[in-house]
């Protein structure tokens, strides 16, 4: 899970969808696994698989990074707002799910409100 640089509700209509399209892109190019997730107005929350050779500090790296650039790079409004080039705040929160199900999980990241239309993060 991680926020935006500023509380600001950014992340709704195409930016939104722009975002879950990244990060889905950028999980399968680095062959992680997104088994669930939600994209809120201003934070993200993914259940993710790593591949062992994956670190998750570099994981998180790849999808926060990727999708930050190109985001900023694609919708003027968010240029304006975060006009030092970081999209996102410093940090991340990340658990690992040996003590609770996946599906538990999933649950949690599917009770996130505001639900958003394409919620599904899975590729088909």
């Amino acid at each position: 899970m991680w926020v935006t640089n500023y509380p600001y509700a950014v992340l709704g209509g195409d930016a939104g969808n722009r975002c879950r399209e990244l990060l889905r892109e950028t999980a399968m190019a680095h062959e992680m696994i997104i088994h669930a997730g939600s994209i809120n107005r201003d934070h993200v929350h993914v259940l993710v698989s790593i591949p062992p050779s994956l670190s998750v500090s570099r994981a998180v790296q790849h999808l926060k990074g990727r999708s930050s650039h190109k985001l900023l790079g694609e919708f003027a409004i968010l240029r304006r707002r975060y006009w030092g080039q970081h999209l996102w705040a410093r940090g991340y929160w990340v658990a690992t799910s040996g003590n609770v199900t996946d599906e538990m999980w999933m649950e949690y990241i599917k009770n996130q409100t505001p639900p958003e239309p394409d919620d599904n993060f899975n590729v088909t």
